[in-house]
């Protein structure tokens, strides 16, 4: 069995799907903890090892990988039991549409270099944070909509089969909750994070029960 570490902070989103990959496949892996409030990802020790200075990074066997897209079709290939991704080319390509919403068009517009960027009004932060999660958690409900005119239905995010769709959806919702966003707009995207958490694959990458978590 290879050798795993990964490289993680608590409250990212980005580690929160790396994290589930790993729990829904039983892999075992080291954790280290990357402090970004304290601004450790931009230490020429983690630059090596990451070079845009972000987590998720993970090794396998000394060999790094960036990027939790990458590391997530990566995780699907070395260890393919159970897949992440559907084996019909046109239900794939509809997960990894719902993926790359959240993973492209979400979670990038309130990453905290962003928010930093925006300046040190933490309610503007709040509020810009808000309205770019409000709007890919839309699009990630009409993709839901569109998907059951097509006939697929189930409890997760793409019907009755956990998917790489959930490992993304699952923390942009926990993101959604910090940010206040209203999610009484998107009961699908709704059910179907909430049935993804139930699972003990997600509640074991949930941010609090992680060791480097701050109460």
């Amino acid at each position: 069995m290879p050798t795993l570490r990964l490289y993680t902070y608590w409250r990212s989103s980005s580690s929160y799907r790396v994290r589930f990959a790993l729990q829904v496949k039983k892999i075992a892996y080291e954790s280290v903890a990357v402090n970004l409030r304290q601004g450790e990802q931009h230490g020429d020790e983690h630059r090596e090892r990451s070079p845009t200075g972000y987590v998720p990074c993970l090794f396998i066997d000394g060999r790094p990988v960036v990027e939790s897209v990458a590391i997530i079709e990566l995780l699907d290939e070395l260890f393919p039991d159970p897949p992440l991704y559907p084996r019909d080319p046109w239900a794939r390509a509809r997960v990894r549409a719902m993926v790359e919403v959240i993973n492209a068009g979400t979670q990038p517009l309130q990453n905290l270099v962003v928010l930093e960027r925006l300046g040190p009004d933490p309610e503007v932060r709040k509020e810009w944070a808000k309205h770019f999660n409000t709007r890919g958690l839309a699009s990630v409900e009409r993709l839901m909509t569109l998907h059951e005119k097509e006939g697929v239905e189930g409890r997760f995010a793409y019907g009755d089969t956990l998917t790489a769709a959930d490992l993304f959806l699952v923390p942009q919702m926990y993101s959604a909750q910090r940010f206040g966003v209203d999610l009484s707009p998107f009961p699908r995207a709704v059910a179907a994070a909430e049935a993804a958490l139930s699972t003990e694959a997600a509640q074991a990458a949930m941010p609090e029960r992680q060791p480097d978590a701050i109460p």
